[in-house]
């Protein structure tokens, strides 16, 4: 489908001019014959659903990507691609696994304690190394985030490591800035600052695209709005046209959820009565790095029967508490846990303690790097591997068929992970996290990067597996509309006047 934009009835080049291309993604050819003009001041919104194709585009844009036909010109100045900045989830994982990669030169070279700092992260790569002082220190301090510049990168919440990506972006000073679901992991004050900030910036020398799937994030200050699903351009045109048209909605219609959920058959045959009194009991528990308090004394009980969810602000410590229970924080053997009933670190093995643990955030995302097919990514949840290095039986493979089913991922089942969308991603590694049923399921977060459909379908999902009494669930989150039904207790994280965060729990 050609689209065009009414950008031709004024005297303006386009800065940026797609003329019916089509893109290669691995064997196929997605968005084809998509035409597309970016007029000089036109600020762009590009929606749709997960799987619609809207990060391949950016990444053809950019040139990551192939264009098998047609061609992507910058009419008003062949250098313009250089200009372009993309801050995306793909570039935090990238950022992540070379800081882990590090890690090796770094223990055969004894210096083990070394890092890469927030700070070292946002000036590395600048065409200018001698960025002004006052040009940087603006930066921070629009973003708030002058506290993290000392901190390594891989000590940073979901959301405090987005904002240090934007800075990076912003003091490259380029002439077209994407951002690719940047509001996602933010709690609701970020949101609002990062907002504020965004719209501050659009202007004659800087040019948005935000790639959003959740329509309140579109932006006052965006002028046009790109539609587009199953690798489709559907819609373009001015935001006053496409947003007061019935024509969005279709971009997020889907079939009808089944009512019948994968496991639903074998509830009864789950159900336990052996079931430990006290799951999770924290005493005093303190995690620190350096000089930087992150939990402070936090004493917390969850009992059977019981499903917690855990708001806050970012970098309040909401993930550092999920890692002590996990097991991936080193600093939980330091502490006084029990899980299941018996004290971290009394003889039970790491392995012990996953078995009964189902986790989805996006810091396991990012650490899922792996190539292997979408299918196996769920079976690997059989081993609570990173990646699959055991033969699965025939009920396991079963099992995983119909968790990718149910989630509408069955048409990619033999698709590489790691070429897959992040929402798509997402869902794999929700179904790979209950597909055995675990006795606490961990969800940090488990709706970032979902479109409204699949949010519906997730939650719907989390109070299933709630009701067969063996799951118990932890779930954080920063939005109060995405909290299941089936959650009981609230653990608040609240930033005090000292700078810290008093911590309340309540039931719901």
């Amino acid at each position: 489908m050609k689209l065009k934009t009414n950008g031709a009835q004024n005297n303006f080049k386009p800065i940026v001019r797609l003329d019916n291309i089509t893109i290669r993604l691995l064997d196929r050819l997605i968005l084809p014959d998509l035409s597309w003009d970016i007029e000089r001041n036109q600020q762009w919104a590009v929606i749709g659903p997960n799987g619609a194709g809207k990060t391949s585009l950016m990444r053809a844009l950019i040139g990551e990507l192939p264009v098998v036909r047609g061609k992507i010109a910058f009419p008003g100045d062949s250098s313009f691609r250089r200009k372009i900045c993309y801050v995306s989830f793909e570039l935090q994982r990238r950022l992540i696994a070379r800081e882990e990669d590090l890690d090796a030169s770094r223990y055969f070279s004894g210096n083990i304690d070394s890092v890469t700092t927030a700070r070292q992260m946002i000036l590395e790569n600048l065409a200018n190394s001698s960025t002004p002082d006052d040009q940087f220190d603006s930066i921070i301090r629009q973003l708030g985030i002058r506290h993290l510049l000392e901190r390594g990168i891989r000590f940073l919440s979901a959301g405090e490591m987005r904002k240090a990506i934007i800075a990076g972006a912003l003091l490259k000073s380029p002439r077209l800035l994407i951002l690719d679901e940047p509001f996602e992991g933010l709690d609701a004050t970020s949101q609002s600052q990062l907002a504020k900030i965004i719209n501050d910036l659009m202007g004659a020398h800087l040019q948005i695209i935000l790639v959003t799937h959740r329509l309140m994030e579109i932006l006052p200050g965006i002028s046009h709005i790109l539609g587009l699903k199953d690798c489709r351009a559907l819609l373009q045109g001015p935001r006053s046209k496409i947003l007061n048209s019935n024509q969005v909605e279709k971009l997020f219609t889907v079939p009808r959820l089944r009512d019948t959920l994968p496991f639903e058959e074998n509830l009864k045959n789950n159900r336990s009565d052996a079931l430990p009194e006290i799951l999770v009991k924290m005493k005093n528990a303190s995690v620190i790095y350096k000089d930087v308090v992150v939990l402070d004394s936090l004493n917390w009980t969850m009992k059977r029967g019981e499903n917690w969810a855990i708001t806050g602000p970012n970098g309040a410590g909401k993930t550092t508490l999920l890692s002590l229970i996990s097991g991936d924080n080193l600093q939980a053997y330091a502490n006084e846990i029990y899980l299941f009933g018996k004290r971290r670190g009394s003889g039970e093995s790491i392995w012990d303690i996953k078995q009964k643990i189902g986790l989805v955030s996006s810091e396991f995302q990012i650490r899922y790097r792996k190539s292997i097919r979408a299918l196996d990514v769920i079976l690997s949840g059989f081993f609570d591997s990173v990646g699959l290095y055991r033969k699965s039986d025939s009920m396991q493979r079963a099992k995983a068929r119909n968790w990718i089913e149910f989630i509408g991922l069955a048409e990619k089942a033999e698709n590489p992970f790691n070429r897959l969308s992040y929402g798509e991603q997402r869902l794999l590694l929700l179904a790979r996290a209950m597909v055995k049923l675990p006795l606490l399921l961990i969800l940090d977060e488990p709706c970032q990067g979902l479109d409204r459909i699949n949010r519906k379908m997730i939650l719907n999902l989390v109070d299933a597996v709630a009701r067969n009494g063996r799951t118990h669930i932890l779930f954080v989150t920063h939005h109060a509309g995405e909290i299941p039904a089936c959650i009981t207790n609230l653990l608040r994280f609240e930033k005090i006047q000292t700078g810290g965060y008093s911590i309340i729990s309540t039931s719901v």
